[in-house]
């Protein structure tokens, strides 16, 4: 068997390149291999700054053959009454670059026809790779691509050599003026080159020993682990490992030596999150911290290559990174000489969103729609602090306007939060601005106060009513309001914390809290687009999460009592004993059987004009099955207010059982649509009744058996 080795260089590649690369590269040879019938075993696909490698072991050097039969034209076409063949199969030969000798009679199900024989593959693998890598190379994406030069060729980045070895033999190809060979190049200053390879077996030991350079990602990324920990011991602390960090700096070098350095220890009274921020953002490097938690004077960085004199490397770094902390330390001084007053005047004169006028005004009305919101959760029986909700609320977004997050913007929320302790507000407003804009995305956490679930509702609900009452409505990818990530937001923090969040009242109470405004759309018709909007996002959430598309939308288009409005909790909690419900054995028959008087009281009153309101006469009650089935409702009917009043939709869908063996009984003896039009309507009553319970519980409609 033999192997493959593909070496694009090329000049520095931005680190959040490199995955995207690495998964093209492997997809788009095994398609091509795959398609060219060139068997193999395996393909690995390497990256560092300056390369991208691809690995192919196992290759056979001879592409996979096969026999094809192609049919052609049908016999009594083929030949003349004297047998003699006919143009149309001279015809047929000719374009199949065979001899009549070769032609036979195929038998098919539509009759006989001519046919050959044809043998496929047999190529050489060396030759079907070189015709395929061009194309792969030349068509690889980028988040941006360049051009250089005078040519219209464009890449990642300029392209500076290419290596291609089928075993010991170069495959000759040419991509954007560069002709591939058998020549490499190393680390720049461990092994600059350039470097022969005398076959592709021999590529990692070459730019490995002879280069100084480690290609493989994941043996970088564990290099800068055991480097990293072994100096942060002998400090007598550990790193602060942030993997998305780790995951850039290993991408940054192609030959990774971790170095501990050292900070001035008076830089420790600035707050944990501006060191790591100032150290992380700014230098790529880690924090260090101590057995107690509390951070040490160090900071781990990697260097791109073994520093001759390394106490002068580590001065350098030292340097830079001071510069940096005292930038940190004079915005933490002035900052802390300012007040949230002189913060909250500033804010009148920041723009929130062109029409929806400044921050401070967007505060306003965060002051209010928060104390709503606390308000909202003490009326049912939750515990929130009114005032300290609506104070956090007017805080939001003073941090803004101060000088540490005016250098560091990715600590808004969290300046707040420690601004707010040392300016003496109480600990629940300032934790609740700390987590004001969690969760971040679908795998960042929600906030973990009341308050500040509630602060972070308030404030997506607020931008999603000014920009849906501007018309500023997501399609198709765009988003530039990350409206998309608000609605999400809303829907994991009710859920997580099991609020009693009417959504629509709170879309409604946000857009009035605008005001009399000239808005694009009607404050009707865009709380009816912010529901089906917020509603998509809830049902993604909820499929995302595991559950079947069918019982997610059976549980949302459940019929909720009226004046109920959205109950993002409550769906939650239906939808999972609506799941939990779904694997017992008897599910499809009782599906059966309330989607049975479902469809009969929508076609009969929806859709057939027939008042019903679930009012029916026990005198109009004839049969001895729809007797039964009154009782059985009028009996079941106070356990199922009590259940539902305490949100117990297990033991809701649990009455379901007892209901069903008087409504089979029903659909067995009762003929619901008989003559009698009194009798029928009372009978059509009967089951409405029924139905205005179980559509509270799911559309069983809506499923499918």
């Amino acid at each position: 068997m033999s192997q493959f080795v593909l070496e694009i260089g090329f000049e520095e590649l931005p680190s959040r390149f490199l995955p995207g690369l690495e998964r093209e590269l492997a997809e788009r040879f095994a398609r091509a291999l795959d398609d060219n019938g060139v068997e193999h075993e395996s393909i690995r696909v390497l990256t560092t700054p300056r390369r991208a490698a691809v690995l192919i072991e196992g290759i056979n050097p001879v592409q996979r053959e096969a026999e094809e039969v192609v049919p052609g034209p049908p016999v009594r076409v083929a030949f003349d009454a004297e047998g003699k063949p006919t143009k149309a199969a001279e015809g047929f030969a000719r374009t199949q670059g065979v001899d009549m000798a070769d032609i036979f009679t195929l038998s098919t199900d539509k009759g006989e026809y001519i046919a050959v024989r044809k043998r496929t593959g047999g190529a050489m693998s060396a030759d079907l790779i070189a015709a395929a890598c061009p194309a792969i190379v030349a068509a690889l994406p980028f988040p941006k691509r360049m051009r250089w030069g005078s040519g219209d060729f464009t890449f990642g980045r300029p392209l500076r050599w290419l290596l291609a070895l089928f075993d010991d033999a170069v495959v000759p190809f040419e991509v954007g003026g560069v002709v591939s060979g058998g020549v490499t190049w190393g680390h720049r200053i461990h092994g600059a080159g350039p470097l022969v390879v005398k076959s592709a077996d021999d590529y990692l030991n070459v730019v490995t020993e002879k280069g100084g350079v480690t290609p493989d990602p994941a043996e970088r990324r564990a290099m800068i682990l055991a480097g990293g920990n072994a100096a942060a011991e002998a400090a007598g602390g550990r790193i602060l490992w942030k993997e998305s960090l780790l995951d850039e700096v290993q991408g940054l070098a192609e030959h990774p030596v971790p170095l501990l350095g050292d900070i001035d220890p008076s830089f420790l009274e600035l707050p944990r999150e501006v060191l790591l921020t100032s150290m992380e953002s700014h230098q790529k490097s880690f924090g260090v911290e101590g057995p107690d938690g509390a951070l040490l004077p160090h900071f781990l960085t990697v260097l791109n290559l073994t520093p001759l004199d390394g106490a002068l490397v580590k001065k350098g770094w030292e340097r830079v990174l001071r510069a940096r902390l005292e930038d940190g330390r004079f915005f933490w001084k002035t900052d802390l000489a300012a007040s949230f007053d002189a913060w909250l005047a500033e804010l009148d004169n920041v723009i929130f969103l062109g029409p929806l006028g400044s921050m401070g005004d967007k505060t306003r009305r965060l002051e209010k729609l928060c104390a709503w919101l606390a308000a909202s959760q003490v009326k049912v029986g939750g515990v929130a602090d009114e005032a300290a909700c609506a104070r956090a609320g007017r805080l939001s977004k003073a941090d803004l306007v101060s000088e540490m997050v005016g250098e560091f913007d990715t600590l808004q929320g969290i300046m707040g939060g420690i601004y707010a302790r040392r300016m003496g507000e109480p600990e629940t407003v300032a934790a609740a601005l700390a987590e004001q804009y969690l969760p971040a995305g679908p795998d960042s956490p929600v906030p973990g106060t009341l308050a500040g679930a509630l602060l972070s509702v308030a404030d997506k609900a607020d931008t999603m009513a000014g920009c849906f009452g501007l018309g500023m409505i997501p399609t198709g990818a765009a988003d530039p309001y990350a409206l998309r990530r608000c609605a999400l937001g809303i829907a994991r923090i009710v859920l997580e914390h099991g609020l009693r969040i009417d959504v629509r009242e709170l879309f409604r109470t946000a857009l009035a809290l605008y005001g009399e405004r000239a808005w694009k759309l009607a404050p009707a018709d865009a709380l009816v687009k912010l529901e089906e909007f917020f509603m998509a996002r809830l049902r993604n959430h909820f499929m995302a999460a595991g559950h079947e598309t069918l019982l997610v939308e059976a549980a949302l288009a459940a019929d909720t009592p009226e004046g109920a409005g959205i109950d993002v909790r409550a769906a939650g909690a239906r939808l999972a004993a609506l799941s939990d419900f779904s694997r017992r054995d008897d599910f499809g028959s009782a599906v059966l059987t309330f989607k049975r008087a479902s469809n009969i009281i929508r076609k009969q009153g929806q859709e057939g004009g027939t008042v019903l309101d679930g009012a029916y006469s026990h005198a109009l009650l004839a049969e001895d099955a729809e007797k039964a089935l009154a009782a059985r409702l009028e009996e079941v009917a106070p356990r199922f207010d009590a259940l539902w009043a305490a949100d117990d939709f297990a033991s809701l869908f649990g009455l379901l059982g007892e209901l069903r063996p008087a409504v089979d009984a029903f659909f067995d003896g009762v003929m619901v649509m008989c003559d009698d039009a009194t009798v029928r309507a009372n009978r059509l009553n009967l089951l409405k009744a029924l139905t205005l319970r179980l559509g509270r519980l799911a559309d069983f409609g809506a499923l499918q058996m």
